[in-house]
């Protein structure tokens, strides 16, 4: 099944910069309609300056994905600004790079909280309205730590482990309201996350300016909302890791564990 874009109402979160953005105007390019939601009220209004420019029906949702009563609000406003709703994209996400022994009950809490229990809470308010939406379909940004847990990205990792098996169990589920989940599995990306990092005291060197652009991500979400893929890896270095990982996983804890040791020899 090929999904049409074009007239396509998306809530997207995560919209005020990075991939989200990126995604937010290449939707809008392909004809759909996007209310973006993020906490940053003057970026997203900004963003949707630009999509109305260039034709595109747009609302901004000022809001913090965590708090019930604003996640009620975001779906309830692209509800009645579009009259209904097609597409969610849980694409905001909170990262920490730091080993968990030197980390805190409240990083790990707080990165749970926007990575898996935001997005699934947001899931479950839109189950009903998406079930009578066109093609409706869920998208869930993840990573691929969620598919291969790294080193000083252990909280990370288990939330996008948490996504990912999340998205599994409700593909099967909503198959009765003609629901697709799909689940995308970027690589490293030259996005906002490691400008935000809740924790930065990891000693491998992350090159966050030599990852994927994230307009390159973007496209290639916008390519399997199209293609309907249930899950797309995004990236060289993620599918030659998690290629490596399924046929040879001890080869890559070999490795892992030699690269953690010489980096905390001393």
């Amino acid at each position: 099944m090929k999904r049409d874009l074009k007239g396509r109402r998306v809530l997207l979160t995560g919209a005020s910069g990075g991939i989200g953005r990126s995604l937010a105007d290449q939707l809008a390019q392909a004809g759909a309609c996007v209310a973006v939601v993020a906490r940053q009220a003057d970026k997203l209004n900004a963003l949707v300056q630009s999509l109305k420019g260039h034709g595109a029906e747009a609302v901004a949702i000022a809001a913090d994905i965590t708090s019930a009563a604003d996640r009620q609000r975001a779906v309830q406003t692209a509800v009645e600004r579009f009259g209904g709703l097609d597409v969610l994209i849980n694409n905001a996400g909170v990262g920490s790079f730091a080993h968990f022994v030197d980390s805190t009950e409240e990083i790990l809490r707080q990165i749970m909280e926007v990575n898996f229990f935001a997005p699934a809470e947001l899931i479950r308010l839109a189950i009903g309205i998406l079930s009578e939406g066109r093609q409706p379909c869920i998208v869930n940004v993840a990573s691929m730590c969620g598919r291969r847990g790294i080193p000083a990205w252990s909280e990370y990792s288990a939330s996008k482990f948490a996504l990912c098996g999340l998205s599994e169990a409700l593909r099967a589920e909503l198959v009765r309201f003609s629901i697709d989940v799909l689940v995308i599995v970027p690589g490293l990306t030259r996005s906002d996350l490691g400008a935000h990092l809740l924790r930065n005291s990891g000693r491998m060197k992350i090159r966050f300016d030599q990852g994927m652009p994230p307009e390159t991500v973007a496209a290639g979400i916008v390519r399997a909302l199209v293609a309907n893929r249930a899950e797309t890896v995004l990236g060289g270095e993620a599918k030659w890791m998690l290629r490596l990982n399924r046929w040879l996983p001890r080869i890559v804890d070999r490795l892992i564990a030699r690269r953690v040791r010489k980096l905390y020899a001393t």
